[in-house]
């Protein structure tokens, strides 16, 4: 019998949520079969498991958050009896845990039980994944507890991990969740968010839930945002400045560059050409690429560009980044932007992901916002914020009201590492590439 205990996944990790358990109690496991989904401060990781034979017990509930080192799971080997049984809540029947979300429990596997599938064993967390792995039986199944056969419920909504959170938060039972598709997605949870909050109540039910306060804990991904967010702000002295900017010639190159056919696959926004623009710049001024080491008293000017692109998930806000950005075509930064966003989105961001980054830009425009005041990402000198790009009234050089493209950027950095001279600019010449993007060829 083997004991799983959290292990620290990314560094200096001191605790994590349990979110989901893709094992169930009597599944037979290899090396390597993922177990759980747990969400770190940084991501949702999946776990590996680095032991082969029977689950005996989960020793974690779903939605709990425990310390680094503590048992999660245990595993019987092979030629080990499973002892413990089903993993129940206490005061919970069987009826009741599968009313709950999951099934009556199956059979307890034994060790005549072979998989059909055999692999080779390789180190934990790589290598390709067997199909042995029992799971939960599918819609309509019978299980057979002894020998008596009882009906099961179907198993609970397909759905990703930050998409159960959200159902979670909402109070929504899944399984009462129409999907458009095979899985649940977070539009289809939302939509019916919505279509709940218009359903006519009785005035007995407006006036309790109106009144009713809603908690959230501060946990995983939201807390350790907080906390370095609360870090930069008063440790870095932040300076803003913006420029408002005509980036009709940039709309014009992203239609162009979508017809072409080296960025067939990925999507071209004007948010590739603000990428490149940045690392441009930076040619002519590193300071925006650079840290502040406190105990050695140095600033470190970064030898590549690793550009983190904020990008906001049903988890809380994330900041991975984009490693040798500048040395990137721009087909090959259109990839890796594609690549980082859906990853972002999916809650598969590793914590390798979010380290190292030198510099940041955080794409408010989406939400329509026209300008802010972003704070730095510590360990970092500087933050583009990109505001909403719209045709607005402007004065041509013959002095004629035209319609144009127009966007504000915002520039926050540290006053200790960047000047008002090198940060002007900086923000100047990222200005001057978007509003004319040939500029590009005298950088």
């Amino acid at each position: 019998m083997s004991e799983f205990k959290l292990p620290d996944v990314g560094e200096g990790l001191t605790e994590a949520e349990i979110v989901t358990w893709k094992v169930s109690v009597g599944d037979q496991i290899k090396v390597n079969d993922i177990i759980v989904d747990i969400e770190t401060a940084k991501s949702i990781v999946e776990l590996p498991s680095p032991y082969e034979g029977t689950v005996e017990a989960l020793l974690v509930d779903e939605g709990q958050t425990v310390d680094v080192g503590t048992p999660i799971i245990r595993i019987a080997s092979g030629d080990e009896p499973v002892t413990d049984g089903p993993h129940l809540p206490e005061a919970m029947t069987a009826g009741e845990f599968a009313a709950a979300g999951d099934l009556v429990p199956e059979p307890v596997a034994t060790p005549a039980i072979k998989a059909k599938e055999e692999r080779q064993s390789v180190l934990v967390g790589y290598g390709p994944r067997t199909t042995s792995t029992k799971r939960r039986a599918r819609k309509g199944a019978v299980a057979s507890v002894d020998t008596e056969k009882v009906p099961q419920r179907s198993i609970r909504a397909l759905a990703k991990p930050p998409v159960r959170k959200l159902a979670k938060d909402l109070g929504i039972d899944l399984d009462s969740v129409p999907a458009q598709g095979d899985i649940i997605t977070r539009a289809d949870v939302e939509a019916f968010a919505g279509l709940r909050s218009v359903q006519p109540t009785t005035p007995a039910t407006t006036t309790s839930t109106s009144l009713e306060d809603q908690r959230i804990p501060i946990k995983g991904v939201r807390k350790m945002t907080a906390e370095a967010m609360v870090s930069s702000a008063f440790t870095a002295p932040h300076v803003t400045e913006w420029v408002t900017v005509d980036v009709s010639r940039t709309m014009e190159l992203v239609t162009q560059l979508k017809t072409d056919d080296r960025f067939t696959g990925v999507r071209v926004s004007p948010l590739l050409i603000v990428a490149r623009a940045v690392c441009l710049a930076m040619r002519r001024t590193p300071e925006l690429n650079a840290t502040w080491d406190d105990a050695a008293q140095e600033i470190v000017l970064k030898g590549a560009v690793n550009l983190g692109i904020a990008a906001a998930t049903p988890r809380g806000l994330v900041v991975p980044n984009i490693v040798g950005a500048d040395s990137m075509t721009m087909p090959e930064l259109a990839q890796a932007f594609a690549e980082l966003i859906a990853t972002a989105r999916d809650g598969k961001t590793q914590p390798a992901q979010m380290s190292g980054g030198s510099f940041t830009i955080t794409n408010i425009g989406v939400f329509g916002i026209d300008a802010g005041t972003p704070i730095l990402n510590p360990g970092e000198s500087g933050i583009l914020a990109v505001g909403a790009i719209n045709k607005r009234p402007w004065v041509g050089d013959d002095d004629e009201i035209v319609a144009r493209w127009v966007t504000t950027l915002a520039l926050s950095f540290d006053h200790r590492v960047v000047d008002g001279e090198q940060g002007s600019r900086f923000l100047a010449d990222v200005a001057a590439i978007l509003r004319d993007p040939a500029l590009a060829l005298t950088f």
